[in-house]
């Protein structure tokens, strides 16, 4: 058996053509244009590069894009006082702030002070809590992202088995949440499971988010079991050069399987279309009108 590689890119391209479209009804039919606004503390190479793109995304659906751009020496009640000032701008309908942010910052604290309807990353408290009842809050762009891919391959997914390999607040248990949601069982897993080969080879569902390259071997995978990998590792290879690679084995989980997501290319740039598609969601609640279709 080879397995379906499901295709992050042209599935994260699709998604930005139907943002672009639902803005486009939105401008037209209520003279709405959402606007993302994201904050960045410091000068990480990795973090400029990533908000480049969003900038560039966001231009492109047709929404404001708004870039603050922050001294790694910026203090913390500075930061709160940038995002307070972005809760109360009515044309940022999504705040974002690029983490990690440097030590001296409490993350929680600056999260925190995101107004709930303007956090597109669905990291705040109130957030998490609304995804744990079943309530309608933001939910985070990665495991979001995550359940359209599982959703676009299997269709209805009540009652598969699911196993999450990691517990982090920003992929591990709010994907546990979305999958329970769909009325799968779900087991949440992790580095120091006991037994996790066989935990992970009775799943239907598999998704990798523990953040160690290759942990999950693809002699653990259930056959025809869908695999989502949520990893994304530099290691070294034998020639001093480096490469991605994901939280499970391809080469070997791909001849059991029945459909993977590739590293690079599966979920990845599937992230900054759930953002977007968070920003018309959050500027749709707002201003009290119906998301187009």
């Amino acid at each position: 058996m080879t397995a379906t590689i499901i295709d992050g890119k042209a599935f994260a391209a699709h998604l930005k053509e139907d943002v672009a479209r639902k803005v486009a009804i939105l401008k037209k039919d209520h003279n709405l244009t959402p606007g993302l606004a994201v904050v960045l503390v410091g000068e990480d190479p990795a973090s400029q590069v990533y908000v480049r793109n969003k900038n560039k995304s966001t231009v492109a659906a047709g929404m404001k894009s708004f870039e603050f751009l922050m001294e790694d020496t910026v203090s913390e009640a500075e930061l709160i006082e940038k995002v307070k000032e972005l809760n109360n701008d009515p044309s940022v309908h999504g705040i974002l702030v690029q983490l990690p942010l440097p030590k001296h910052i409490n993350e929680a604290a600056v999260i925190e002070t995101i107004s709930p309807e303007k956090d597109v990353d669905g990291f705040h408290v109130i957030n998490s809590g609304l995804l744990a009842t079943g309530g309608k809050g933001m939910v985070p762009c990665t495991p979001l992202g995550c359940l359209m891919m599982l959703k676009d391959v299997l269709g209805n997914l009540s009652g598969l088995d699911a196993v999450v390999v990691g517990r982090s607040n920003i992929v591990g248990k709010p994907m546990a949440q979305l999958l329970l949601n769909e009325s799968c069982t779900v087991t949440i897993a992790h580095s120091r499971t006991k037994n996790l080969p066989e935990v992970v080879g009775r799943a239907d569902i598999v998704v990798a988010a523990v953040g160690v390259p290759e942990l999950v071997k693809g002699d653990w995978i259930k056959k025809g079991a869908t695999v989502i990998d949520v990893g994304i590792n530099r290691i070294e290879k034998d020639d001093g050069k480096t490469k991605l690679v994901g939280d499970v084995e391809f080469a070997s989980a791909v001849n059991r399987a029945g459909a993977i997501t590739p590293v690079p290319g599966g979920v990845g740039p599937m992230t900054i279309a759930v953002l977007l598609q968070n920003t018309v969601t959050a500027a749709c609640r707002q201003n009290g009108i119906d998301e187009p279709a």
